[in-house]
């Protein structure tokens, strides 16, 4: 896939924040499927801390 652009240095870290703007920027891409699947892995238990969610994220994305 290649990963669009998105930008989250500067914005609220809050990761709920983080995941509507990076799903809105999928979408954006239509990469809808993307966006549902992103959702899911961070809040469906395998993201177990801020950092692992992060990780997640950012194979959807390149942060600028």
């Amino acid at each position: 896939m290649n990963k669009p652009k998105c930008s989250l240095i500067g914005k609220d870290g809050n990761i709920f924040n983080l995941m509507e703007i990076v799903s809105r920027t999928l979408k954006e891409n239509n990469l809808y499927n993307e966006a549902n699947e992103m959702y899911q892995r961070v809040t469906g238990g395998e993201a177990q801390s801020y950092d692992e969610a992060l990780r997640i994220i950012m194979e959807y994305v390149e942060v600028y």
